[in-house]
């Protein structure tokens, strides 16, 4: 099921629900708002965040060796029962497809959060930001949600939620459910 919260139709949530111990996808360009929306809508301890790991495992990291940590953490954290947010581009479906299949071994559902903003949006905001992303990677970002944005259900998730502007970022509100871990089918 793909909703896209924010569009003026009387069926489509505003909310977004996130069972107990699920596992949350965040999907988007770089400078998309992932992080932001992150630190403002969970517990900061679900969240495992590319970024933040670069600078704790000292800045120069390679990619491998930081996604090897974030893939660790995220399974300590299903295999604890703890609701976890993936805080990364998550753009390639190579990577969401090791991530769900995490989640599937722990019976844990996954909710994809999609963050489908324009490219000028993405660009202007990497701009003014102190650690830049090439404006091609960024590109090549926007691409692959585009492209990817309409399919994700067919990939495991248990429901995914399109965020299309900044309007819907903001807008958007989670209800996390509390109590036992939900299980997905």
């Amino acid at each position: 099921m793909i909703t896209s919260v924010g569009q003026e139709m009387a069926s489509r949530p505003t909310r977004i629900g996130i069972p107990a111990g699920a596992l949350v996808v965040l999907i988007g360009a770089a400078a998309s708002g992932k992080s932001t929306f992150a630190a403002r809508q969970f517990d900061g301890d679900w969240i495992v965040a590319s970024d933040r790991l670069r600078v704790e495992l000292t800045g120069a990291t390679p990619d491998d060796v930081v996604f090897a940590e974030l893939h660790r953490r995220v399974q300590a954290a299903l295999v604890a029962g703890r609701t976890v947010v993936v805080d990364a581009t998550n753009t390639d479906w190579m990577w969401r497809a090791e991530l769900l299949a995490d989640a599937r071994r722990g019976g844990h559902p996954a909710i994809g959060i999609v963050f489908n903003l324009p490219l000028d949006i993405c660009l202007a905001r990497n701009a003014a930001r102190s650690r830049t992303v090439p404006a091609s990677a960024i590109r090549r970002q926007v691409d692959d949600v585009t492209r990817d944005v309409a399919r994700l259900d067919l990939e495991g998730f248990a429901a995914v939620h399109v965020l299309g502007s900044v309007a819907d970022v903001d807008a958007a509100s989670l209800e996390i459910e509390k109590g036992p871990v939900a299980r997905a089918l």
